[in-house]
């Protein structure tokens, strides 16, 4: 286990505030899927063949206003979790202030390219993932 993020640096855009002049809240699901992708190109960059991840879920947890700003935000990604065909991934929203303004959990699932259908990954796959993967990170269980 690596027990390292990987921080990005995502830039806001002026048309992601809404009329209360923060960033509009379904903005955040646009930025961690910003910072997934990146995360992906990362840790794989040569697709292996026949790889292929979708989205099953994603839970986002608000925790402060993000208010618009020339710097950019940082994202926080690392794996959470790994299963036999899925992962957690865990993404931190910083703003350019330091506040941790959402946090968000990802279920990956990997998927056979060509049947869509889900598939263990290959094994060259699974240890990038498992060398991602942070201990007690992602979203805290609910009681």
């Amino acid at each position: 286990m690596a027990d390292e993020h990987l921080d990005l640096s995502i830039q806001l855009r002026w048309g992601d505030m809404d009329i209360n002049n923060h960033v509009n809240n379904v903005q955040f699901a646009r930025i961690f899927e910003e910072a997934r992708v990146r995360s992906f190109a990362s840790w794989f960059p040569e697709r292996p063949e026949g790889f292929s991840m979708l989205v099953a879920r994603q839970e986002i947890v608000f925790t402060a206003v993000l208010d618009y700003s020339l710097a950019p935000v940082t994202v926080r990604t690392c794996v959470s979790r790994i299963g036999t065909t899925s992962l957690n991934l865990a993404l931190t929203l910083i703003d350019p202030n330091g506040t941790t303004c959402a946090v968000a959990e990802t279920t990956m699932v990997s998927v056979n390219a060509h049947t869509g259908r889900p598939t263990p990954p290959p094994d060259e796959v699974r240890a990038i993932l498992e060398s991602h993967l942070v201990a007690d990170a992602g979203l805290p269980v609910r009681s």
